[in-house]
């Protein structure tokens, strides 16, 4: 069942960069900005990181945290996080768990191969765990001005 507007957002338990178990009710009062990207380190998931990382302390001011999926291990997130300064947790979904609650693993094409990865995509989950914005197919680019428009709609 694919994530809409309205829904209820899915609850999880999965472990971060630092290998700790992060959960929703770890983000109970705040709003929370859940993006998915299909691999550490590459190109449009590095400025995707990074436009959160540079924007946190405004959204911080919002009562906004922002956690990063993908199906990296816990390893390859300490590396990427350290790498780039990252300031918010990056969730570990290897079993992709999360990933498919979400319904954002798609079929892929790349060189002709096809394959299942992740479709770049985020959420903005209200305080009271509810789906309020629902982005899939994410272009990298203007992505950090559509959040901060949808959480302005959201005050």
């Amino acid at each position: 069942m694919s994530i809409v507007e309205g829904s209820k957002a899915p609850e999880f338990s999965l472990p971060d960069d630092q290998n700790n178990t992060l959960s929703m009710a770890d983000f109970a009062g705040k709003k929370l900005v859940l993006y998915f990207y299909p691999k550490d380190d590459t190109p449009g998931c590095t400025t995707e990181s990074c436009d959160f990382r540079d924007n946190l302390q405004n959204l911080n001011k919002l009562n906004v945290a922002v956690l990063g999926v993908s199906k990296d291990s816990v390893a390859s997130h300490k590396k990427f996080k350290a790498k780039y300064d990252l300031n918010f947790p990056l969730l570990s979904d290897e079993k992709e768990e999360l990933c498919n609650a979400y319904d954002v693993m798609k079929e892929k094409s790349m060189y002709g191969k096809k394959y299942f990865g992740i479709e770049r995509s985020t959420f903005l989950i209200d305080e009271t765990g509810v789906v309020r914005k629902v982005w899939r197919g994410v272009s990298v680019t203007g992505h950090m001005d559509e959040v901060m428009a949808a959480l302005k709609e959201l005050m």
